[in-house]
C-alpha cells in the first residue's frame, strides 16, 4: 500500500510565490510612494484609505459580536418578554426565532459522509460508527453512503465492507476515476434516497440530535440549514487551539450574525443539510476549489434560502501542522477568489436578495479580496516616510487614531464573544492566546491569500488534500482498528 505522504502531494515554491506577491504588494509600492514624496506629494488621502478599510473591518467585527449576544435557537422558548423584548429586537440581539407550532415528524434522511481514503483511512470508521450509533434516526428513514475515491486498495475497506454487512443503513460507494469531493458527492446525491441531505466530511462527528434541529427550520421556509464546527483535537498543539477560538469565531459569530440579522448564510461544505430536491438540483461544481461556497452562491441566485444555526454541533479535527493549515487555507482563500471572480456581478443584480444582503455579500466577496492588498499598503506608506524623512512623526490624523483605536478593540472583543459561546469548552486561557496573537494570526492568512491571488493568476488549481491530524496515541488505537 502507498504511503499517505506518496498520496498527498506536497507543494513546494509557496515561499517564492509570496515573496514575489510581497515585492510587488509592498516594495514596490514603498518605491513608488517615495517618489511621490520625493515630488511634493502627500500621501495623506492613501493612508485614511486604508485605515477606512481596517476601520469597516473592526466595526463589523464588532457588530457581529453584539449582534450573537444571545444564542439562537430554533423556536422562540425562553426568550425575553415586553420592553427587553422589543429592545432586543431593536438590537438584532434577540435570537432566531421560529414559531412554536407542532411539526411533522422528521422527514427521512441521507447522511453523504465524502472521504478520499489514503489521507482519511485512519478516521473513517469512527465517523461512521458515529452517525450509525449516536446520531438520532427519523422512522421516517435513514441512511449513510461513504462516497470516496482512493488510488488503491485499502485494509480499512474490508472492514467497511463489514460494517456494511451487518449495517442495512450504510453503504458504501466507491467512485472509480474521481478526482474532488464534488465528483464523489454528486455520485452519492445521485443515490440519495432521503428527504433531507446532509453533507459531511470524513472527520464530522455530529450532534445526537441535528435532524430534528435542522428540520424545524427546514419546515419554516429554508432551504438549506448550515450548522456549526467546533474543534475535537485542539489540545494537540498551539495551532489547533487557534482553530479552535477561530472558528468559534466564525461559526459561532460571524455566521451567526449574517444569518440572525441579515437572513442570509453560506453553506461550509460540512454539517449542512439540504432539502433534496433543492440539492439534486444544485449539485457540485468540481472546476471549483471551494465547491461549498459556489453552490451557495447559485442556490442564494436561485432564490433559496439558507439559515445558519449554531446549536446543530458537529465536531472535526483542525489541522495540526502549518504545512497542513497552510494547504488548507490557500485552496479556501482561492476558491473564494473564484467565486468573487465568477458571482459578484450576479449578486448585484440578483432579484432574490435585498439591498443590505448585496451589500454584505459585496463585503463577503469583492471586499474580502481587497482586503489583503489595500491594508498591506501601510507598510509602504510607512517605509516610503521613514526613507523621506527618516522617522515617523507623532501627530496624526484623527481617522488614523480612530481605526487604529477600533482595529486592536476589535480581537478581543470578537474573542470575548467567541468564548462565551464555546461555554467551557475550551479554556479561557484559550482566548487570552488568541486575542494576543490574532494579530499575527491574521497576518498569516493574508500572506496565504497573497499567494492564492499568484496561484489563480498563473492558473494552478492543483487540489491538494488537508492531512486530518490525529494524536499518536488514537492513530495507533485506530491503525489496529481498521488492519
Amino acid at each position: 500500500m502507498p504511503e499517505e505522504d506518496e498520496v498527498v502531494r506536497r507543494t513546494p515554491y509557496e515561499w517564492g510565490r509570496l515573496i514575489i506577491m510581497n515585492l510587488v504588494i509592498v516594495v514596490i509600492p514603498t518605491i513608488i510612494y517615495y517618489r511621490l514624496r520625493v515630488a511634493g506629494n502627500g500621501l495623506l488621502q492613501l493612508h485614511l484609505t486604508i485605515a477606512a478599510f481596517y476601520a469597516i473591518t473592526a466595526l463589523v467585527v464588532m457588530w457581529e459580536a453584539l449582534a450573537t449576544i444571545r444564542r439562537r435557537r430554533a423556536n422562540s422558548s425562553g426568550e425575553p418578554s415586553g420592553l427587553r423584548a422589543r429592545l432586543a429586537r431593536l438590537l438584532h440581539i434577540s435570537g432566531g426565532r421560529l414559531p412554536e407550532t407542532e411539526l411533522p415528524p422528521p422527514g427521512s434522511i441521507t447522511f453523504i459522509v465524502a472521504a478520499f481514503l489514503p489521507n482519511e483511512r485512519l478516521i473513517i470508521l469512527e465517523t461512521i460508527r458515529h452517525l450509525l450509533t449516536s446520531v438520532e434516526r427519523p422512522t421516517a428513514g435513514f441512511e449513510v453512503i461513504l462516497a470516496y475515491n482512493t488510488p488503491c486498495d485499502l485494509p480499512v475497506e474490508k472492514a467497511l465492507a463489514g460494517l456494511a454487512a451487518t449495517e442495512s443503513a450504510f453503504t458504501m460507494l466507491r467512485v472509480d476515476g474521481s478526482e474532488s469531493k464534488a465528483e464523489n458527492v454528486n455520485a452519492a446525491i445521485r443515490r440519495a434516497t432521503g428527504d433531507v441531505i446532509c453533507i459531511l466530511d470524513a472527520d464530522h462527528q455530529p450532534c445526537s440530535d441535528c435532524v430534528s434541529r435542522a428540520w424545524r427550520w427546514l419546515q419554516n421556509g429554508y432551504d438549506v440549514v448550515q450548522g456549526r464546527s467546533v474543534i475535537r483535537n485542539h489540545p494537540t498543539n498551539f495551532l489547533t487551539r487557534m482553530i479552535a477560538v477561530e472558528f468559534e469565531s466564525i461559526y459561532a459569530v460571524s455566521h451567526t450574525a449574517r444569518s440572525l440579522v441579515l437572513d442570509t448564510a453560506i453553506f461550509g461544505g460540512s454539517n449542512g443539510y439540504w432539502r433534496a430536491d433543492v440539492l439534486k438540483a444544485i449539485l457540485f461544481d468540481g472546476t471549483m476549489m471551494t465547491e461549498d461556497i459556489d453552490a451557495s452562491s447559485r442556490a442564494l441566485l436561485a432564490g433559496y434560502r439558507i439559515a445558519h444555526d449554531r446549536s446543530i454541533i458537529s465536531a472535526e479535527l483542525a489541522p495540526d501542522t502549518f504545512h497542513a493549515f497552510w494547504c488548507q487555507r490557500k485552496r479556501w482563500a482561492q476558491g473564494w477568489l473564484q467565486v468573487s471572480l465568477k458571482y459578484q456581478r450576479p449578486f448585484w443584480t440578483t432579484k432574490h436578495l435585498t439591498l443590505a444582503q448585496k451589500i454584505h455579500w459585496t463585503y463577503l466577496l469583492l471586499y474580502r479580496e481587497l482586503y489583503p492588498i489595500i491594508t498591506l499598503q501601510v507598510f509602504p506608506v510607512i517605509f516610503s516616510l521613514l526613507l523621506y524623512q527618516g522617522d515617523m512623526p507623532m501627530r496624526t490624523h484623527w481617522f488614523l487614531l480612530f481605526s487604529t483605536v477600533v482595529t486592536l478593540a476589535s480581537g478581543p472583543m470578537a474573542t470575548i464573544s467567541s468564548m462565551r459561546h464555546a461555554k467551557g469548552r475550551y479554556p479561557a486561557w484559550y482566548g487570552i492566546v488568541y486575542a494576543l496573537c490574532v494579530v499575527w494570526f491574521v497576518m498569516i492568512k493574508n500572506a496565504i491569500a497573497l499567494v492564492a491571488m499568484y496561484d489563480q493568476l498563473f492558473k494552478n488549481t492543483d487540489w491538494v488534500v488537508t492531512r486530518r491530524g490525529i494524536s499518536g496515541r488514537l492513530q495507533s488505537e485506530l491503525a489496529d482498528d481498521v488492519a
